[in-house]
């Protein structure tokens, strides 16, 4: 592999028709930034450098550690239970605690919260959450020491409806939404408050809809339209945050985001997270595939894991993605990428030609390596069922590609969806056998007498890649690279690559490898969604390699699919869109949700929203296909996408009515 690589300039048409779809009154004007650009380096560990702002005695951004926090489900006017569930908070080792405030009445409570919390000797900064309540955040603000307004719902409204705006009508309603922020931007500068501007990618407004779409764009320029609100009074305690449910949306958002303040000057801290993650393995997975993208290019400030659990349960998940990153810097170094060939703004997969199944326009891929295999019902963990009366193998969703016995072979047949990958002098003394196939490294590659016909891996590592054997590679049918890396800096050292195989045109599908040892399977969950998920949220990568001697291989099964249904590039099971509840929640969100996945969680590919109040309904859910919304206290109304289907429903039929949408669509199959 040379040196260094010789990128060309990320001006995509993506990337341009981004920047030039904004109206003349907001386009920016200063071209000197790079289009491309969103971190200090593609390869390097290098925290993004954002101004510092004082929140309470904690300040955020600049040199600053990154910061964890958590909010309360409690409801905000019981004072005791708030209490005591942000003292859990705190202790777990949040650094900042949030409560919401819908009305009034909540933010003026806030102030005896605070006040109990001190005199308990806790002394954590508190925020206050806003939605549709200007007067709210107007008295939160004296109480607190930073408050998160939505500019989705904060000053506009969402009833998806398409408006049409000449430059002076859109002119206008910027000016319309500068009367109705200043009072607050006023107090927060007079109390020495914070702020986050919040954009939330389901809460977007009509009037933003209209004219950037349902997209990253619309959410930058949501926040931002706020954010220069702010810097004309001369306020900079602002963070920042772009927040969706699907992990490629959001990692867009912020990126754009830091490539659109670099051109109009501005350098806040951005608060990471990705909103309505879910529960369990699953809401881990996601969170990690969208902080853990970001965290690895350097940016972030403070993180929140959105989790559908109880919230001090979320600090030790954050807290293990942030400590990641604290002996990051002076790893061995990695060839720069001077320019990305890849639009790090928009999901495009990497062209590859086809080799049997692997790359083309397949899904990604997933190779196993089993612990032992002696019989058939060893695969049962992973997927495949063999009943012997019948001689017939019943295959699950979740079932791997391809299982590496290395120099091992086994004497029981395998389904025809399951390929074996030898050692190439193990694959050479059985040629001929079904659905076996041989795995080299490059110099036995380069030197080997023979070759699948099929179906060849090659297993290296970045600086393996001579020009040899790229061009043994290019040239001959049938292989696949398994790319893997010591790097500590693992995803960016495979990304540098593949960004130069891009850049080349260079189509050899590639699998991912990553191997971990003597860590738990806690950490392997998260470490394993940044290292590969980052890359496939870019279109990078046509198959998934995890090997651990510590985790049994259904569970590394579960983690690869998992991965690939949360970066979007291969559905395998239901997905829930689940908020992590709040003081406004209407129903047990846990225990609902657990329910609704109790009953659904075998239809393949459906999105059901599940959210605890109508703030986080319609909107928040996105792209779900039916929603699971609380309307009141007991009531539920159900969503087929963002039309309300059924209103009011009691809470003791409602998952059964919303199985029967289910029904009514075509869409539900018996378990």
């Amino acid at each position: 592999m040379t040196a260094t690589f010789s990128l060309a300039l990320g001006n995509s048409p993506v990337i341009l028709k981004q920047l030039l779809y904004v109206n003349p009154p907001m386009l920016i004007t200063n071209l000197q930034t790079d289009p491309g650009k969103y971190c200090n380096s593609l390869t390097e560990y290098s925290r993004y450098r954002t101004r510092e702002v004082s929140i309470g005695h904690i300040p955020l951004g600049g040199d600053n550690p990154i910061r964890v926090q958590s909010m309360t489900t409690t409801d905000t006017m019981d004072t005791l239970a708030t209490v005591e569930q942000s003292i859990r908070i705190i202790e777990a080792g949040a650094d900042y605690v949030r409560i919401t405030a819908p009305s009034q009445k909540e933010a003026r409570n806030l102030e005896a919260i605070r006040n109990e919390l001190r005199a308990r000797g806790y002394i954590a900064p508190l925020i206050a959450d806003i939605h549709y309540t200007p007067n709210a955040a107007e008295i939160a603000a004296r109480n607190v020491e930073k408050v998160r307004v939505n500019p989705g719902n904060y000053a506009d409204r969402k009833k998806f409806q398409i408006v049409e705006y000449t430059d002076a009508q859109y002119a206008a309603e910027i000016e319309r939404i500068r009367r109705k922020f200043t009072p607050l931007v006023n107090i927060c500068k007079a109390h020495g408050t914070a702020m986050r501007i919040g954009a939330n990618h389901g809460s977007l407004s009509d009037r933003i809809m209209s004219r950037f779409g349902d997209t990253p764009l619309g959410m930058v320029e949501s926040a931002l339209e706020f954010t220069r609100i702010c810097a004309d009074l001369d306020y900079h305690d602002v963070v920042l945050s772009m927040k969706a449910s699907n992990p490629q949306v959001m990692i867009q958002a912020y990126r754009l985001l830091v490539n659109r303040m670099e051109a109009e000057g501005f350098n806040y801290p951005l608060h990471l997270g990705v909103t309505e993650a879910g529960d369990g393995e699953d809401g881990r997975i996601k969170s990690a595939v969208g902080i853990g993208a970001l965290l690895e290019d350097g940016l972030g400030d403070t993180v929140r894991v959105s989790l559908t659990e109880e919230p001090e349960a979320e600090i030790p998940v954050c807290i293990r993605l942030v400590e990641r990153y604290e002996a990051r810097p002076g790893h061995p170094p990695i060839p720069a990428i001077v320019r990305n060939p890849i639009d790090p703004y928009a999901y495009t997969r990497r062209r590859t030609r086809p080799a049997d199944r692997v790359g083309g326009d397949g899904v990604p891929v997933v190779i196993l390596s089993p612990h032992e295999l002696q019989s058939p019902a060893c695969l049962s963990s992973v997927g495949y069922q063999y009943d012997a009366k019948l001689d017939k193998w019943n295959i699950a969703d979740m079932a791997p590609d391809f299982i590496y016995l290395g120099t091992r072979d086994i004497d029981f047949g395998l389904p025809g969806t399951l390929g074996k990958i030898l050692d190439h002098n193990t694959w050479r003394s059985r040629r001929g056998a079904p659905n076996a196939y041989p795995l080299f490294d490059p110099a036995a590659f380069r030197e080997a007498p023979y070759r699948s016909e099929r179906l060849n891996f090659v297993l290296a590592e970045p600086d393996d890649l001579d020009a040899d054997t790229l061009e043994m590679l290019r040239v001959t049918a049938g292989c696949v690279l398994v790319l893997r890396t010591d790097n500590v800096h693992a995803m960016p050292d495979l990304r540098r690559v593949l960004a130069e195989f891009v850049e080349r045109d260079f189509r050899i599908p590639v699998v991912v490898k990553r191997e971990y040892e003597g860590i738990d399977d806690d950490a392997i969950i998260l470490h394993a969604a940044i290292d590969t998920g980052g890359l496939l949220t870019d279109g990078l990568g046509d198959g998934i390699w995890l090997e651990s001697p510590d985790v049994r291989p259904g569970d590394l099964n579960r983690l690869g699919f998992g991965i690939l249904q949360a970066t979007r590039t291969r559905i395998s099971k239901t997905e829930y869109i689940s908020c992590p509840s709040c003081g406004r929640t209407l129903f047990d969100l846990q225990e609902t949700t657990a329910l609704i996945r109790g009953r659904t969680d075998h239809l393949k590919g459906v999105k059901i929203g599940i959210m605890g109040c109508i703030v986080n309904g319609p909107g928040e859910m996105a792209d779900a296909d039916y929603g699971y919304v609380g309307s009141g206290p007991g009531r539920i109304t159900l969503y087929r996408g963002k039309d309300i289907v059924k209103r009011n429903i009691p809470t003791a039929v409602a998952v059964d009515e919303l199985i029967e949408l289910i029904r009514e669509d075509d869409r539900w199959v018996d378990a």
